[in-house]
């Protein structure tokens, strides 16, 4: 399931050194994720569900984002419709109080997909990326979007979603859900070849929607417990179960397999090029946000680990 270039771009210069550094040594692939779910280092809360079908707006929209299922009754992040059918442009909070079922005196709650023993550490870590995400990345996103043309913006975009089907492949038939690994086989085929090496979402013309599966929801249909919920230094909020998740999808995306080593900057490059583009497509993420929700982390966290829940329910 957002575009400002200020004077703070040259102080900028040492935390996006920093941020290229840390994307290197996890692996050329985790800060999206093998499958790419989220256009920023707080979007992790909002990736899309397979609950509500995507918009169909032709070959050059990109991966159409869905609402984040939630709770009636919970804060929850809801992703509205953009213009680009991508679903980002508007993020609505719905707050009610929420009992919270304790469990045991002393031990984590009964839902253990809400224990957050690490929370004081996490909360650190969320604001870290919310002020890299105002400071570096969107600021160059921005810069980014005045260069490239939206529409070329898409289609790279589609070009980097293409090559991440083998995750979403194989995560489909280790969870017996052949008719997905049917349809991300016929995706890649079709974009591949009429959507001229995946630049254009060919496929959707023919009614063949993606999957949206992962090694973590893999792990967690074969009734892995999430763990803890984590927050690192420039990646997606996440639970333990789901970082190991992104670890092995990102050993099956063919980018991190541009080159060997002296080749692993270029590697390095072209992961960055994906994080930014995608980050350009959503300059308007959280706009407003921030000032309509009382905890902005409880928040973004309750909507991950539910729509984590729902996605494996599915």
């Amino acid at each position: 399931m957002p575009r400002v270039l200020t004077g703070r771009l040259g102080s900028a210069a040492a935390p996006l050194a920093v941020a290229i550094a840390m994307v290197a040594f996890s692996g050329c692939g985790s800060v999206s994720s093998g499958v790419k779910p989220e256009s920023s280092l707080l979007a992790g809360s909002q990736p899309p569900s397979a609950s509500t079908p995507p918009s169909d707006s032709g070959p050059l929209s990109s991966a159409s984002r869905e609402p984040v299922p939630t709770a009636a009754e919970s804060p929850a992040i809801e992703p509205g419709a953009g213009q680009n059918g991508d679903g980002a442009a508007e993020v609505k909070v719905a707050q009610a109080e929420t009992p919270q079922d304790k469990g045991e005196p002393g031990g984590p709650p009964a839902d253990d997909e809400d224990y957050d023993p690490w929370e004081k550490f996490n909360e650190k870590m969320f604001e870290f990326n919310r002020q890299a995400d105002r400071f570096v990345l969107k600021p160059v996103a921005k810069v980014y979007s005045v260069i490239l043309p939206e529409p070329f913006e898409v289609m790279i975009g589609n070009g980097f979603d293409n090559m991440a089907f083998v995750p979403r492949l194989v995560n489909s038939l280790l969870q017996g859900k052949f008719g997905g690994a049917g349809r991300e086989l016929s995706r890649f085929l079709i974009n591949s070849t009429l959507g001229i090496g995946g630049l254009f979402d060919a496929a959707k013309y023919y009614g063949i929607e993606k999957s949206r599966e992962d090694f973590g929801q893999t792990l967690g249909f074969w009734g892995v417990t999430p763990g803890p919920f984590l927050v690192v230094p420039f990646l997606e909020p996440m639970t333990v179960r789901d970082g190991i998740g992104r670890g092995v999808d990102s050993l099956m995306n063919p980018l991190s397999y541009v080159g060997p080593i002296p080749f692993f900057w270029t590697g390095v490059a072209i992961k960055l090029g994906e994080i930014v583009n995608d980050r350009a497509l959503n300059l308007d993420l959280f706009q407003g946000f921030e000032e309509s929700v009382v905890d902005l982390y409880s928040a973004v966290r309750h909507g991950y680990l539910r729509r984590r829940e729902q996605l494996i329910k599915e």
